[in-house]
């Protein structure tokens, strides 16, 4: 899919997921979907994309695939510039701040990601970079 498509496709299921609070597009490929805000690196602006989760304890995990593009997506970009964004599920939001799986919780976490979307295989076949695996921790207030 070309980028142009992809980030069209993007900016819909946000639309309908943020309209609806998550009544549409909160499942996707049998899976949960969150929607992700971060603040642009050069911008500052909020860019808001949707992304298949995971679980692991209080924390969600998210995967910065791009479809198994050579360069990582640029919400992951974003992340590495300012950590602190915003998760919503369904109707919920709330305060993250957004760290990089280490090596060892990467090893434990991607068989969880496999099963779960099995595309991710793909996407990792695509590319010589590893797929980060970013956990969004709660923010304590």
């Amino acid at each position: 899919m070309r980028d142009r498509t992809a980030r069209h496709l993007s900016t819909l299921h946000t639309l309908l997921y943020r309209t609806t609070r998550g009544r549409i597009g909160r499942r996707l490929v049998d899976n949960d979907i969150l929607l992700l805000s971060t603040a642009g690196r050069h911008t500052g602006r909020t860019h808001t994309v949707p992304l298949l989760y995971l679980r692991d304890g209080q924390d969600l995990v998210v995967i910065a695939s791009w479809g198994g593009r050579d360069r990582h997506p640029e919400w992951y970009l974003n992340l590495q510039a300012e950590p602190r964004a915003i998760a919503q599920i369904n109707g919920r939001r709330s305060s993250v701040s957004a760290t990089t799986a280490g090596a060892e919780r990467r090893k434990r976490l991607w068989p969880e990601v496999l099963a779960a979307y099995d595309g991710y295989q793909a996407y990792e076949s695509r590319t010589d970079r590893e797929i980060p695996v970013v956990i969004l921790s709660h923010e304590r207030k």
